[in-house]
């Protein structure tokens, strides 16, 4: 006998976003995919792969916006309304087995608390308790009991920075499709446990990154825990750090059959995490703006990269602050175009934006630019120089430019984007590789600027994603917590929690 496939609809928002921030996020911001677009954006659901020939996907509403401030209520709701206007369309025609809920996990929505489990919830009313649903996640997003709840198989990255992301995300729907059919194959829909460990630990990407310990270590033991016998999946997330709702801290949830095995392996995995919780550590040597630039000016290494990172939008930071441009331009080092090559990637700046274009290349303009969005931390920064480069048409900045000013190359853009890849800056005609420094918004470095660094410094910059923590302001978290609690009096008890199956009232079973 020939089983039917099983049927997924794919639906989610995902956002991380620094509640720090005066940035608001929009519904625009999402880019939202909707049907076969959806398909279209995943490799490994469409026709040939592996998953396409065992399963039929339905593609919802997915939407993923650059990390930024928080989502504006209306907004938020404009999206949930579409998605699950198009579940029920999908589910009218064609009942489903499942739901890939594909997410961040660390939204944060205006006047809601733990916005992805308010979102799932609201799914489950259409969809029903009986559908499993499979979610991946950034390991910066954060699981609270509810949604760990809601979820009957949930996973996370295993490497940052995320280079393991697409691999992720068809690890959730692997694991979701194997799930279906077994249940299928014997006419029994079976469960799997799930055991939660909220552990009291609260940091920043750039001291957790698995390049370096004790994050490598920590995250080594995933793999292995996952391949025990009972196990389905293990995942570790570090939480997001900028944002201030109870359910921001580092978690542990261990999935599979047998409730030995997956709960004693969950508290092992926590108390690991925090035997290392004095070890974490920054990415890269660290130092105030100009300590950065008198080590870089000073070194022999080259390209000497230094991160921004106070105001990284790849973490929530609204782009545009401008105190490390400011800083920059004034120093003398770079007053003259035969002084050390600077490249200052970005400050967003439309007017500018507009004044340059109508320049056109080779022009000289004065532009004024940045704190338009965040004008707490910094104001407006004007410059004169000379138009290198123009690009139209980026996804993300719409518009590009590179105003050189003495021997600074700044990337100014219509909207804020982030840059991540030589090509980011070779489409602008400029060359990393050869530059003497180039300073970029950012915390750790991404794969291709830390493949070409010569030397690296984290600027602890300011701005909506600070590095320090403690000037931030938190005062909604879960306390003690670490580092904002510091020493703790006594080791925390870090007992896994069993959960209810999704389709069960939220029952939590301590062991």
């Amino acid at each position: 006998m020939i089983l039917p496939h099983p049927i997924i609809a794919i639906a989610g928002l995902a956002c991380e976003t620094s509640s720090f921030s005066p940035a608001r996020t929009l519904r625009d911001a999402f880019h939202p995919k909707r049907g076969l677009e959806i398909i279209e954006k995943y490799a490994f659901l469409q026709d040939g792969s592996s998953l396409a020939d065992i399963a039929e996907w339905k593609g919802a509403l997915i939407g993923h916006a650059l990390p930024g401030g928080i989502v504006v209520r209306d907004d938020f709701e404009h999206l949930v309304k579409e998605i699950l206007d198009r579940l029920a369309e999908i589910i009218a025609s064609t009942p489903i087995d499942g739901l890939w809920f594909d997410i961040h996990g660390a939204m944060c929505v205006e006047g809601l608390d733990d916005a992805e489990a308010e979102l799932l919830r609201r799914i489950r009313t259409v969809i029903g308790p009986e559908v499993l649903v499979s979610s991946s996640m950034d390991l910066h997003g954060n699981v609270s009991r509810d949604l760990a709840h809601q979820t009957d198989l949930i996973t996370c990255y295993r490497m940052a920075p995320h280079e393991d992301a697409l691999e992720t995300k068809e690890r959730a729907c692997r694991n979701l499709v194997d799930l279906l059919i077994a249940s299928k194959q014997t006419a029994k829909l079976t469960r799997p446990l799930k055991a939660w460990v909220s552990i009291p630990i609260l940091l920043p990407g750039e001291q957790t990154s698995t390049r370096i310990e004790p994050a490598k270590s920590l995250y080594s033991l995933v793999p292995v825990v996952e391949a025990m016998e009972g196990v389905l999946d293990a995942s570790i997330w570090v939480g997001y750090a900028w944002a201030d709702e109870p359910r921001n801290h580092a978690v542990v949830v261990v999935t599979g059959w047998d409730e030995v095995i997956v709960t004693e392996q969950a508290e092992r995995l926590a108390s690991i995490f925090w035997r290392f919780h004095k070890d974490f550590h920054f990415v890269a040597p660290t130092g105030s703006l100009s300590e950065c630039l008198d080590n870089a000016i000073a070194s022999d290494n080259r390209p000497f990269f230094i991160s921004d990172s106070g105001d990284n939008p790849t973490a929530g930071g609204s782009g545009d602050v401008t105190l490390s441009l400011i800083e920059l331009l004034q120093r003398a080092e770079f007053q003259e175009k035969t002084g050390p090559s600077v490249i200052y990637a970005s400050i967003p700046g439309p007017q500018a934006i507009k004044i340059i274009t109508e320049a056109g290349v080779g022009a000289s303009v004065t532009v004024t630019a940045g704190a338009q969005v965040d004008n707490v931390h910094s104001g407006p920064v004007t410059m004169t120089g000379r138009v290198f480069s123009i690009k139209h048409g980026d996804q993300d900045a719409e518009i590009e430019a590179v105003l050189q000013v003495g021997s600074i190359f700044v990337i100014l853009t219509k909207l804020r984007k982030p840059y991540h890849h030589e090509s980011d800056f070779t489409d602008l005609h400029l060359h990393p590789r050869s530059s003497d420094i180039v300073i970029v918004k950012i915390g750790y470095l991404e794969p291709d600027l830390y493949a070409m660094a010569g030397g690296w410094m984290l600027g602890l910059t300011t701005g909506g994603v600070d590095q320090d923590l403690q000037r931030l302001g938190h005062h909604r978290i879960h306390r003690p917590m670490w580092p904002f609690d510091k020493p703790f009096r006594e080791t925390p008890k870090l007992k896994p929690q069993l959960i209810s199956p999704s389709n069960k009232p939220l029952q939590v079973k301590s062991r």
